[in-house]
């Protein structure tokens, strides 16, 4: 997130909170595309990480950025933290390691987010090239430890770099350490979100399966193929992972504010300083929790919306609905990623086809392909199937949807060919973490060196 909001709004009532998200809703014909995606920046001279500081550096590029583009600047007292376009489309920003990312605008057809990275990257590598910095796209730090992992100076990391240690073995490696390529997609009224919630949220294991390119950590294998889905296991399960409620009849916006409601914040914003409130959660918020400790303790709109971007669950509800399961990728996976899932979730037909086939899929089912996908990728199964077998129709699937949206390129191609990256998946029946492994294991010759070089953008 590039930005934290600030609306002074007041809060009275629960009912408050679910009409902000329900006010997503909107008309088929209004949906669009927000594709988002991570990049670990390095300096190809050593391959070694970015510092925040200096002429060459993260906050270098983005001011290298703000000149290019014209983008409105970030910040985080003196220091740039991200790029805003104007009239708040989109924006750049920076995790806390130094991921460089892009939230892309809300678009109307696939060609033209893939398009709009494209661009994205053509500009970077302008700004990058001359200070000898690339950008690795995989889903997870191949070879720095934590302790040579840059930290941004961002007040929320601050927060959450202190708080992580205390919920789970994972959550600063999830900081600091992956990357990641998203998808945030619209929904047409309280039973479309819940459709696509429980749908997609089914259907993540099966993204962290296929999109898997985090095989190194440290600068070896790490034993499995999707590290990244791993740190996600254990990270901080109050405010992560599935979401029980999503699979039970009658979910809906309340039940999603109700679950959010119990969760530990992390901090509000007041007179552009963060305060910690990880002792607290949003209800405790609401009901004067924080009265004594700082000066406007009563809840704004702002907070509540901040506190919503801080939920990490498989699938994120906001005004739109975020798909967070896949690993980080090369180039042409950052148009995949929005492909199948808007393939799946945008076209009624599809929809439809993808509830008879996961109908019979229990929540104990997705748990516990969940917790054997980052080890087994498409090798996993669920219901006494492989995953490989799924993933095939799913994908079939997907395909039918794209070219009955019937949305084509200047070459009258429709937004299916953006699937060819996950076809060829599917044909060699290996996912990128074992293609990454037979290179570390046979021509790189047990060194994760060559990833920065064959990997990157």
């Amino acid at each position: 997130m590039a930005r934290d909001t600030t609306d002074h709004t007041p809060l009275g009532s629960v009912s408050e909170l679910t009409a902000y998200i329900a006010k997503g809703c909107k008309p088929k014909d209004e949906f669009r595309i927000g594709t988002e995606h991570e990049k670990f920046a390095f300096f190809q001279a050593d391959h070694a990480p970015v510092p925040y500081f200096g002429d060459r550096s993260i906050s270098a590029l983005l001011h290298g950025m703000q000149e290019k583009l014209g983008w409105e600047p970030i910040m985080d007292g003196e220091n740039i933290i991200g790029l805003g376009e104007h009239g708040g489309m989109g924006a750049i920003s920076i995790e806390p390691g130094g991921q460089f990312e892009l939230s892309g605008a809300p678009l109307e057809t696939l060609h033209e987010t893939c398009r709009e990275s494209n661009q994205h990257l053509a500009v970077l590598r302008q700004i990058a090239e001359p200070m000898g910095i690339r950008f690795l796209g995989i889903g997870g730090s191949p070879k720095w430890t934590l302790a040579e992992t840059p930290r941004m100076p961002k007040s929320r990391y601050e927060i959450m770099t202190r708080y992580m240690p205390k919920v789970g073995s994972h959550g600063l490696d999830m900081m600091y350490r992956t990357c990641t390529i998203q998808v945030n997609l619209d929904f047409s009224s309280e039973a479309d979100m819940a459709r696509k919630m429980q749908l997609s949220l089914k259907l993540q294991p099966l993204a962290t399966a296929l999109f898997a390119s985090s095989p190194f950590t440290e600068g070896k294998p790490n034993g499995l193929l999707s590290w990244r889905g791993e740190i996600w296991r254990d990270t901080d399960n109050q405010r992560a992972g599935l979401l029980p409620q999503a699979f039970e009849p009658g979910f809906g916006f309340e039940q999603y504010v109700e679950w959010a409601l119990d969760v530990p914040m992390y901090f509000i914003v007041r007179d552009g300083r963060y305060h910690d409130c990880t002792h607290v959660t949003f209800r405790q918020f609401m009901n004067g929790a924080l009265k004594g400790e700082v000066k406007d303790f009563e809840p704004t709109l702002g907070d509540w919306t901040n506190h919503l971007g801080t939920l990490f669950p498989d699938v994120r509800l906001k005004r739109y609905l975020e798909m967070r399961g896949a690993d980080g990728g090369p180039w042409r996976r950052i148009c995949a990623l929005p492909a199948f899932w808007v393939g799946l979730l945008y076209d009624d037909g599809a929809m439809t086809a993808v509830e008879e086939l996961t109908r019979d899929w229990t929540y104990a089912d997705v748990l516990s392909l969940r917790n054997e996908v980052p080890a087994k990728a498409l090798s996993a199964e669920i219901a006494g199937r492989s995953l490989l077998d799924v993933a095939r129709e799913v994908i079939n699937i997907s395909t039918e949807g794209l070219k009955a949206r019937a949305r084509t390129n200047g070459d009258g191609q429709d937004e299916s060919i953006f699937l060819q990256t996950l076809e060829e998946i599917l044909a060699k029946k290996r996912t990128l973490a074992e293609d990454l492994l037979s290179l570390y294991n046979g021509r790189w010759n047990g060194s994760v060196e060559p990833v920065f070089d064959e990997f990157q953008y």
